[in-house]
């Protein structure tokens, strides 16, 4: 295992101007290849590439347990200034959910990255024309019409799922919500009609949907959005405004000159024209926060989504 300093507090200056590239660096995808976390981190890595930030950035996946195993990783890489986490809210449910040993505390907060909605999506031959016609079909049989999401319990898939039936006045127990590992395994789930209409995050499925391959029915974002032609949960008459978001940790222990230097890769990222590019692409929303304030942010998501789902009877604790 490569042990050597990535950042030295010169190198770390440099970066902060976007002037030297850096080396060797590795991203840790917590889940399968086609998931949220896979694309943001190759496209990220790709960016960082082509943008001349950091040359040959690899790509990994190490899935299992919603993220908790690339998790536990992590921890074990104490001190390696090389390795970074692809991460976000799914993994933070993850956490709570089956109650992990290590925990995104003990981690190296680099920095938040994008946040980006979810979307109701069914097959393209689905008989649920519309957002209502869907909720109806729930409401009067909720076993019949199973939901899929690509994350565990407290992940954002699932949470959007149970937040939209609290809204339709449907009580999440009954609720037949069927876990996938990532948006690949949930993509062939909804084209199998394992599930009847599944939630997402937008950049996962804005292919298939401009392919015809799925319908979006419908986003959880506060206004509609340009990658796809589907109304708001809101607007449909059901109080739903719901955004996931992804970042980057690192291993605990890292040098102030590799963490610095990791930040200030990030930061020349968040400010590059590509990254915009690729924003735009996959209707993600630049969100940019460094250090400890990521930190803290973290920590509150943590006592957000444990109260949603304490309040959603939810609570695995």
């Amino acid at each position: 295992m490569r042990r050597r300093s990535l950042f030295g507090g010169a190198l770390a200056a440099a970066l902060a101007g976007c002037t030297t590239p850096a080396a060797d660096l590795r991203i840790m995808v917590p889940n399968p290849p086609g998931s949220g976390y896979d694309i943001t981190a190759r496209v990220l890595a790709s960016v960082l590439d082509s943008g001349g930030i950091a040359r040959g950035v690899e790509v990994f996946n190490l899935p299992g347990a919603g993220g908790v195993v690339g998790l536990r990783r992590l921890a074990y890489e104490r001190g390696n200034g090389l390795l970074v986490m692809l991460m976000g809210l799914g993994l933070v449910g993850a956490e709570i959910a089956t109650n992990a040993e290590v925990t995104l505390a003990d981690t190296t907060a680099i920095a938040r990255l994008v946040q980006e909605p979810s979307i109701v999506v069914v097959r393209r031959d689905s008989p649920y024309g519309s957002l209502d016609e869907l909720i109806e079909a729930w409401r009067a049989d909720p076993a019949g019409v199973p939901a899929g999401g690509g994350s565990s319990i407290g992940g954002p898939d699932h949470l959007a799922i149970m937040l939209l039936a609290e809204a339709a006045g449907l009580p999440p127990a009954r609720v037949a919500y069927r876990r996938h590992d990532g948006g690949g395994d949930l993509l062939a789930a909804v084209l199998g009609r394992e599930v009847a209409f599944a939630m997402s995050g937008l950049s996962e499925y804005a292919d298939q949907i401009a392919s015809g391959q799925l319908r979006a029915l419908a986003v959880t974002s506060e206004e509609t959005v340009s990658q796809v032609a589907a109304p708001t949960i809101r607007s449909a008459g059901l109080d739903v405004v719901f955004n996931n978001w992804r970042g980057l940790v690192g291993p605990p222990g890292l040098s102030a000159a590799d963490a610095a230097g990791l930040r200030a890769m990030v930061a020349a990222l968040d400010a590059s024209a590509p990254w915009a590019a690729a924003r735009a692409r996959f209707g993600w929303t630049a969100a940019h926060l460094s250090g400890e304030a990521f930190a803290a942010f973290i920590a509150q998501e943590s006592d957000r989504v444990a109260g949603v789902l304490r309040g959603l009877g939810l609570d695995q604790g």
